[in-house]
């Protein structure tokens, strides 16, 4: 399937500001299940734009202005070729069919801080707590285990439109018993890690080609989960999915707040700021 995506954030200021540089994390990562054909990067008014790569790997433009504005539009355009399986088969190594399981040093020392839960964050014992709560006995199959805790989540977490930035912390999600995509991603992750798996967090864009047009996407989070043979897995909590079949994942890393897909500020006046509007349109071509 290949696919055109027209993604536009565009902010309002009540009077001209200064932009400072922005970071945007838009442009989505190739793979065996994702091929780039083109892409399209521009700024109103005109950025210089200079790429990077983040410790992950994720492609990132900084955009740095000239002109003062009170008006400020970016634009990413890209053409993908989407390979993803709708439904996707696992080669799971043997010796992890079963968990509970062990990595192999190599995979305990390169998935680091992605398999330890964030013990710096309150509330982070409940979560173990809740999260132990999915093991039903000393030993369990893998993949049904992880599929019972995508499936889960939304019987005991509502999901809710959030336009706060930010993500809440899982304790929090748990307490408030709703969140946003990010927010029941970010509950998915840390009771994976809780449960000595190594977890990520991936950014991007949701494809459904059964809406119309001007409906047919939106920026989405999700997970993935390391198993040994099968590599990443993706899981999307929000709509009880596995596999990548409807996600274009646009960056990973250990936290959400890490691959916003835009950040930036500006100078001006306290009440300087009016509004931010985003629309995604995904179109087949």
């Amino acid at each position: 399937m290949r696919l055109k995506i027209e993604h536009r954030t565009t902010y309002r200021y009540a009077s001209p500001v200064t932009l400072q540089a922005h970071r945007l994390v838009l442009t989505p990562r190739d793979d065996a299940e994702l091929a780039t054909l083109s892409r399209s990067l521009r700024c109103e008014p005109d950025a210089d734009i200079r790429w990077t790569a983040d410790v992950f790997g994720n492609p990132i433009a900084t955009a740095t202005f000239a002109d003062e504005t009170d008006t400020l539009t970016i634009v990413n355009e890209v053409e993908i070729e989407h390979r993803a399986p709708e439904w996707p088969v696992f080669a799971i190594d043997p010796g992890a069919h079963g968990y509970p399981f062990a990595y192999t040093l190599d995979d305990i020392v390169d998935l680091g801080a992605l398999a330890q839960p964030d013990w710096l964050t309150s509330g982070a014992d409940a979560v173990g707590a809740w999260a132990r709560g999915f093991v039903l006995g000393p030993r369990t199959d893998t993949l049904s285990l992880l599929k019972d805790m995508n499936g889960g989540m939304l019987d005991s977490v509502a999901y809710r439109v959030r336009d706060e930035e930010g993500t809440q912390s899982p304790a929090e999600t748990l307490k408030l018993g709703s969140g946003s995509c990010r927010d029941i991603a970010a509950l998915f992750i840390e009771v994976v890690r809780h449960l000595g798996m190594g977890a990520r967090a991936v950014s991007g864009y949701l494809v459904d080609p059964d809406l119309p047009v001007d409906d047919a996407g939106s920026t989405h989070a999700w997970a993935q989960v390391y198993l040994p043979g099968a590599g990443w897995i993706t899981f999307d909590p929000t709509h009880r999915r596995v596999g990548s079949g409807h996600l274009v994942p646009v960056a990973f890393a250990r936290f959400n707040r890490q691959i916003m897909p835009v950040t930036g500020d500006y100078l001006g006046g306290p009440d300087a700021f009016l509004s931010m509007e985003v629309s995604v349109r995904i179109r087949p071509i």
